[in-house]
Parts: C-alpha cells; structure tokens; sequence
C-alpha cells in the first residue's frame, strides 16, 4: 500500500534538468538559506544581491527608492516573533534551515513595514497604476514615467504631431519625470484611443522614443512588417466602458483548469479575438464541466511566437485579439457560466525588445536605476531576456501595482506565475537537477530578493481579493512554495506537478506497452510534499510547442489521417490510442494532484503540434489552430475521447474526489499491469495490459458495502466495447483481522470482485442504502445541470433540466450498450477533409 508521504521530497527526474545559463554570482556572507526548487520552463528569475548592508534611502515626498540590498542591521527592527515557525511543524525536517527561514522571514517583514511607513501600506503602494503613467486630475492629464537615466524629457504623440518641444517634462530628486497637459476647452488634451510615447535624452546626448512603462494599451500596423509598437491612451467614454454585470462566482474547492491560448483559438488559421472566444469558446470550456479558464498570452508581446512569454508591456492587454473592453466582456462571461479566470502572469523576465518593451529604458545605467540587474545578472542567455531587480522599490511598485491592476481593473481571479524556478535561485535551474535534497533548495543559490517579492505579492493578492486562486510554475518542489506566509512558506495555493507530463512523454517515445512500469507511473504521480497542493496535467501547451506532439498524435500518429472515422473498425493503433488517451489523462486527474489543467483542445485529442507562424514556416497559422470541426463531427472518434473528459470533471463535480486527502495506493502489480487505488471512498482500476481481461479481479477497499460502476472508460458513449455491466451490484466480503493491516487483502480490510477488460479504467463507488434516490446509476449517463443551465442563459436556450427531467440528480443507468455507429448518419465528406492533412504528419 502507497500512502501519500508527510515528509515526501519534491518528485523529481532526469527531465528536469534544465540547460539554463549560469550566472556570476557576487560575495556573500554564509547565511543559511533554504528553499527548494524543480525544472523551468517559461522565464527567467533573478538572484538576490549577496549580503551588503541593505541600505535604504527612502524619503518623503514622490516614494521612489533606488535598490535595497540586504542588510542585517534590519532584522533587529522586526518586531515579530520568528522563533515559532509553524512550517517546523508540517514539516520537521526543515528545521536544520531555521537560519534561512528566519532570515527571509525578516527580510519580509522589513520591506512590509518600510512599504507601510513611507508609501501608506501594501494596498497602497500597489496602487501605482493611479500616479505613474497617464492619469485624469482636475483640468488635465498626468504623466509620470520612471527614468533616472534620462537626462531631458518630453512626451509626444498624435496629440502634438510628435513634437515634444511644448511638452518638456520635469525630473524630481527620485528620478521621475511628470508633466501635467491642460484640458483644451474642457476637453483631454490627449484623445482617447490615440498614439503617445516618451521621448528622452540619456547620458551619451542620444533621443529615443519608447513606450510609456505603464501604457494601459499599445498597438501595431498590421499592414507594415516588423512595424514598431505605439502606445496609446486609453481612456474611453463611460458609454464606452465596458461595465461588468455578473459578481464573482464561488472560488473552487478543486480547480479543474482549462488552459487557453486567446489567438490560436479559432478553427481558421487566423488570430482569434477576445469576444470570438467569449462567445464561441467559453460555452465549449463549460459544457465539458471544467471550473476554471487560464488564458495564456494576456500581457502585450511584440512576438507573438513567444507564446505571450515576452511580455513587452505588463499593463496592456493583447492587441492582437481585442480592446481593454472586448477582454472585461471575456471574463464577465466566464463568469456567468460560472468559471473562475485566471491569467498566466509573467513577472520572471522581460522581452529584451528594446524598441517596444521596458528593456528600453536601460540605456547603460546601474542596477539602482534600472528596472533590471547590470550584467549578466540581468540578462538570460537561454530565453534572450533581461531579469528584475526584485530589490528595486521602484520594481517592487510596478510589479505588485501590476497583480492589482489585473484583479481589479478586469476582475481576474487570480494567476499561474510562470518561471517561478528560475526566480527562486541564482542558477535559475540552469544545469541544475534537484534530488529533493533540501541543501539544494537553501543555500546561497537561493534568490531571497525574488522569495520577498513572492511574499509580498502574496499578501497583497489575498488583502485585496481573499478567494483568488495562486498557481506556481515550479519545477523544483521547494518545500514551503506552497504554503501561508504565516507558515514561513512562499504563499502558493498550488504547484505545477511538472514532472508528469515528463513522464508520460518519456513512456510514450521509449517504452513498449510491456515495459510500462506501474510502481513508477503510480510514484511519479503521487511524488509531491504532503500538505502542499498540486494542480496536475498530462499534457500542456509545453508538450505540442513545434518539435514535439501531443499525446494523442504520440499515440496515433499518421493514423489519426485516416482511421477516425467510426463507420470503419478502429485499427490497433487506433483502438490503442484512443483507449490509453483516455487512461492518461484520467490517471493523471485522479492521481496527481489536487487540482487538474488540461491544454486547449487536447481533451479531445487534438492531432499534430502548435508552430507559431515564423519565417521557418512561411508565416502560416496553419498549426496555431484549433480543430474544433474534428469534435463536431459526429462520425469521428474524437468526440469520444471529449465525451470522456467530460465525464472525468463530472465524476469530480458529483464525488469531490480531488479534494479528499484519503489518497491510497494498494496495488501496482507489474505482472497484471494494473493500478488499484482509492480516492475519497471512490475505488479506481486501471488496467493498462495491451491483452489481458481479468473476470472476477478481486480489490481492496476501505469501507465495507455494495459497490457500482461510477465512470467506465469501457462504455460505448467513450468508444469502447461495452464490456463491463452497469447494473451489477458489487459486494464486498472482509479481508483478515479487522484493524491489522498485515492480514488484510493489499492492507486494505475489504474487498470485491470486478471484471477489468485490457486498457480500461473504472470507478466504482459505494452505494449509500440510505439515499434511494442515489442507489442506483452510472455517473457518466448523469445530466450535466450547471453547464446546460449556462450555457444555456449565454445561447439564449431553455436550459431548466428540472423542467425537462424531474428525476434529475438521480444518476441514471446505461444498462444496454448502444452502438455508436449504428445511429451515425453519412459522411457528406471524406475525414482527411476534416484533419487537414497538408503537411507530412511525422514532420
């Protein structure tokens, strides 16, 4: 029997070596330092200043403070108790990095206090947004633009035919230049949804443009290629505003998350919009019973073949898909139908575009002026991007200010920050594999500068909005990344379980079915820190970046041209696929985490890969598309496979299982090829043998009863073959001495008997006698309320399924299999015709 193990070092693997950059580090002092870490990908962390006194110069006046170094004449104000830290407790095994602990504990708690002196609280400071940048005051506009390294300054724009010279700025002590332009007639100065910039002087005599830092919406000419980016004040009319109508809905007890990527969304090979998504995606996302939506590619980036990794301006939204406007009606319809939105935030790195992006306020100064470190420090070699200094107060203010300008400003509810590994430490993860040694999560690698700013990030994310959802992209498992700063911990609600699509991808390119281990595939997913949540995924969007497939094109292949039709038999390949697509995923659900993330357009086992357009490719948005005419094409077989992931959020809707801490691995048997666990009071087979039907296969299970068949991935509605009965009642007989463990079947007290066909899995449930309502049924045939009654309100259709069925909420049984292809009606065209098949599929 696997249990989850309290003390469980964060799971690790080959894969997550990461080829990252070393970087110089300086001096430091040996201050223990503790924090773990696991594979990156996505962007770029920083390192925190070895230890030099911190030195804060801060004064009244306009706050901008130059670069806090870490001191520990500080720690001596904290007024805090740190002698009790409560992550001790979780976890015992930490307490040999009390120093560190300590030491960033007071690191925090400085900044906080000298945040809440100087600029009036957390809250407060994050307000940045409302005095940086361009801003409505009585009679006029107000433009502030932090740039200590310029030496003239002047704005410009289509509102003074981009000439400055009436327009000169004035520089305060901390390096801010503001102007305030006059109301004309009582109207701005500035026309909303018109171009400015900010023009400077640096040191060596030289003018350049760039875009304001804090610019709320920047545009491009699509019609001149490679054309510079503009800014463009965004202030539109109150009849213009987009105003939301729908509050909030409840935070999830278990994220099921639905990954998107807005552009690639739509089924032609163009870029998509936000209100195109809204309308035609979003019911999609809910009808398959996920809760929550990520959207990818939020922040403006000049390169759109960055995957919206290279953000360029961190308070605009995307202008490829939209307005500011069109993505608040995005997200208040996400919201009508129930789902949380949350958005895949960039502060690891920033594009190193120096002509559109922050980068090009770095004209040679030193760190403490400078959004960015000096140096190598202060560039990634592998991603081409430059790296925060976490330290900087001006950073801190237009970091933090961002996070509150997405919550509140366009309602998010919450975020998945990229490249938290790379943040964490010095080394960035680069060339680095973590064993769950936890020397190598704290030591003088750590970046304590960025583990501040997490903190401080945290504690302004749940002041302002208490039921947001947090998500780390870390592939090193530091322990406490997912725990309350309260605790000593960093403030995540969730970790990405990185290594699992690792894993799956490795099984799939190097092992034949036989040599599938079951012990491995059951630690793999179950490998994370007790007591720290992790959202798990077999597949993202790193999995089909060009170069690499998705899952089901790893398991099909050429195949999927030609042998998805149902009025065919399934070839082996096919039959094969199909089944261990479902099996993945759902083994990956049920096992790896607390939360699960699926990639746009994979629960339906969407073919090829994801190819950005380039000048490799022509420029085409061939493969940066979404087939959705695959699902809907009733004669395919992918609308199985989505019908199953369906199916899969249901069973969690209805059993809770993803929340249960009851996690119990009692049987990977390598000979059988079979998995037996239990979730909550659920019981799960996974029988992943190429060949064997095992009839009367006896499991263990905890409570005693009569079981029955709550998910069949077998059943004919998911393209299987109908094998296992639906309305057979399972009893279950005791095993050994009750309460020794030792004597029972696979340590567990009871057990019953199933029929386990070959690349299958199900889940049974037990029965509750005392519910006659809920006795009878197959949770898959169960009627999806929420998603009907939503979609119905956004499609205009009578969506009442109490109205339709009054025996609603009873869970229906599919007793006789129905033969899928028995009901399709006739192609009207061939099925290569549907998967566009216009390049070679092994490309």
């Amino acid at each position: 029997m696997v249990a989850l193990n309290p003390l469980l070092p964060p799971s690790c693997s080959p894969s997550s070596q990461v080829s990252r950059n070393k970087h110089r580090l300086t001096t430091q002092t040996s201050i223990p330092l503790t924090i773990p870490f696991r594979r990156l990908h996505a962007f770029n962390g920083f390192v925190f200043p070895s230890a030099k006194p911190i030195h804060h110069t801060v004064r009244p006046g306009f706050k901008g403070i130059a670069v806090m170094t870490d001191d520990k004449s500080t720690m001596s104000s904290t007024e805090e108790n740190l002698e009790n830290i409560a992550i001790f407790n979780v976890d015992p095994a930490l307490k040999p990095y009390k120093d560190h602990f300590n030491y960033r504990l007071k690191r925090y708690a400085d900044q906080k206090k000298l945040i809440e002196e100087y600029e009036g609280g957390l809250e407060e400071f994050a307000k940045g947004y409302l005095k940086f940048g361009f801003n409505r005051e009585e009679g006029g506009i107000v433009y502030r633009e932090w740039a200590p390294a310029a030496q003239e300054a002047q704005v410009i724009g289509d509102f003074n035919g981009w000439d400055g010279s009436n327009h000169r700025m004035e520089k305060s002590q901390f390096g801010v230049w503001s102007i305030k332009i006059p109301d004309v007639e009582g109207n701005p100065a500035i026309p909303h949804n018109s171009k400015v910039k900010f023009r400077f002087k640096h040191s060596d005599g030289v003018w350049v443009d760039r875009i304001p830092a804090w610019i709320k919406y920047a545009t491009v000419d699509p019609t001149r290629f490679a054309a510079p980016y503009d800014g463009v004040y965004w202030d539109p009319p109150l009849s213009e505003r987009y105003q939301f109508k729908y509050p909030r809905p409840p935070k999830p007890k278990a994220p099921r998350i639905y990954e998107a990527h807005v552009g690639m969304s739509s089924s032609e090979p163009r870029i998509n919009s936000y209100t195109e998504f809204a309308d035609n995606i979003l019911p999609r996302i809910r009808e398959n019973n996920y809760n929550t939506v990520q959207l990818m590619a939020v922040m403006e980036h000049s390169y759109y073949a960055s995957f919206g990794y290279h953000v360029t301006n961190f308070f605009a939204v995307s202008s490829r898909s939209g307005t500011p406007e069109d993505l608040k009606y995005l997200i208040d319809k996400a919201h009508s139908l129930g789902m949380h939105v949350l958005m895949d935030v960039v502060h690891s790195h920033a594009s190193n575009n120096v002509t559109d992006g922050l980068n090009g306020y770095d004209v040679g100064q030193s760190s403490q002026d400078s959004y960015f470190h000096t140096g190598d420090r202060g560039y990634h070699k592998l991603w081409d991007s430059r790296l925060f200094n976490y330290a900087n107060w001006e950073v801190l203010r237009f970091l933090l200010s961002n996070l509150r300008w997405w919550l509140e400003e366009f309602k998010f509810d919450g975020f998945r920050f990229d490249g938290v590994t790379s943040m964490l430490y010095h080394h960035h993860g680069i060339n680095t594999t973590f064993t769950g040694n936890y020397s190598e999560y704290f030591s003088e690698a750590t970046d304590v500068d960025a583990v501040v700013y997490l903190m401080l990030a945290d504690t302004l994310i749940r002041n302002i909005f208490p039921d947001a959802t947090v998500i780390a992209e870390d592939v090193s498992g530091m322990p406490g990344l997912g725990r309350p700063v309260s605790e000593g911990g960093i403030g995540f609600d969730y970790r990405l379980a990185m290594a699992i699509p690792d894993k799956w991808i490795d099984y799939l390119k190097n092992k034949k079915d036989h040599e599938w281990s079951m012990k491995e595939i059951s630690s793999s997913l179950t490998n994370r820190r007790y007591t720290e949540r992790c959202v798990s995924y077999a597949e993202s969007h790193d999995q089909a970046i060009v170069g690499d497939k998705t899952i089901a094109f790893f398991l099909m292949d050429e195949e999927m041209y030609s042998g998805m039709s149902c009025l065919t038999d399934a070839s082996p390949a096919i039959e094969r696929g199909v089944a261990l697509h479902k099996m993945i995923h759902f083994i990956t659900m049920a096992l790896g985490g607390e939360g699960y993330l699926n990639f746009m357009g994979n629960e339906f086992g969407h073919p090829e890969w994801i190819d950005f357009p380039r000048e490799g490719n022509g420029w085409s948005y061939e493969k940066c598309r979404r087939q959705w005419n695959l699902v809907d094409t009733d004669h395919l077989r992918y609308k199985f496979m989505n019908a199953f992931d369906r199916a899969m959020n249901l069973l969690d809707d209805k059993f809770s299982f993803l929340t249960s801490t009851k996690q119990i691995v009692s049987s990977t048997d390598e000979e059988d090829k079979v998995i037996v666990f239990e979730r909550g009071d659920l019981v799960f087979v996974f029988n992943f043998h190429p060949e064997n039907t095992y009839e009367g296969y006896k499991v263990g299970c905890d409570l005693p009863g009569k079981y029955r068949v709550a998910l069949d991935s077998d059943a004919w509605e998911f393209g299987g073959r109908g094998r296992v009965g639906h309305d057979i009642d399972h009893f279950t007989s005791p095993e050994g001495i009750p309460g020794v463990p030792e004597t029972n079947f696979n340590n567990r007290p009871n057990s019953f008997k199933v029929l386990s066909p070959a690349r299958t899995c199900v889940v049974y449930y037990r029965v509750d006698e005392n519910n006659k309502e809920n006795s009878n049924g197959n949770v898959v045939a169960a009627k999806e309320r929420l998603a009907a009654e939503d979609v119905g309100k956004v499609t205009g259709e009578s969506a009442s399924i109490e109205d339709k069925d009054p025996n609603f909420g009873v869970v229906e049984e599919t007793s006789t299999p129905v033969l899928v292809a028995e009901t399709l009606e006739k192609p009207t065209s061939l099925e290569s015709e549907v998967l566009d098949n216009n390049e070679d599929a092994d490309n």
